[in-house]
C-alpha cells in the first residue's frame, strides 16, 4: 500500500468509494467501514493517539517499513501476524521431522555404515579446497 501525504488522487477508486460511502451500501465491503470518530490506529502495538504525527512515534526514515492497523476503539489491540506462513510452517515440521527420523536411525545403527558417507570424509575439505573432489580418472566409475 501507498501513502499519499498531499492527499489520495481525484481518479483513485477508494478516494471515490471514501468521499460518497453510500455507493458501498448493499455491498460486503460495507460491513468493514469503520467511522473516522469509532476508530484508532495501532501500529507496533500502541495505538496512536488522534493528532499525532507518524514521524513523532517512528523517526524521519523514509525507508522504514510501517504495518499499522485499524482497529474499533476501545476494541484494544489487533491480533498479531504469524512469524512464518502456513506452507513455512509446514515446511519446517517436515524437515525437522525427517532429521529427527535420520537421527533416530543413526542412533539404533550400532556398525559404521555411516563413516562411508561423503560427510564423514576426513579429507574431504582438502579435496574441496583444491577442487579435487569431482576428479575421475577415466574408466572409473
Amino acid at each position: 500500500m501507498m501513502a499519499y501525504p498531499m492527499g489520495l488522487p481525484e481518479w483513485d477508486t477508494v478516494k471515490l468509494a471514501l468521499d460518497s460511502i453510500d455507493n458501498l451500501k448493499g455491498m460486503t465491503v460495507a460491513k468493514q467501514v469503520l467511522g473516522c470518530n469509532d476508530t484508532s490506529l495501532w501500529v507496533a502495538g500502541k495505538e496512536f493517539e488522534r493528532g499525532q504525527l507518524v514521524s513523532d512515534r517512528l523517526g524521519k526514515n523514509e525507508k522504514t517499513k510501517v504495518i499499522a492497523k485499524l482497529q474499533p476503539k476501545g476494541g484494544g489491540p489487533p491480533g498479531r501476524e504469524p512469524a512464518v506462513s502456513e506452507e513455512e510452517r509446514k515446511a519446517m515440521m517436515a524437515h525437522y521431522f525427517k532429521r529427527q527420523e535420520e537421527l533416530k536411525r543413526l542412533t539404533e545403527a550400532e556398525d559404521d555404515d555411516y563413516l562411508n558417507s561423503q560427510w564423514a570424509d576426513p579429507k574431504e575439505m582438502k579435496h574441496g579446497l583444491q577442487g579435487l573432489a569431482s576428479v575421475q580418472a577415466p574408466g572409473f566409475r
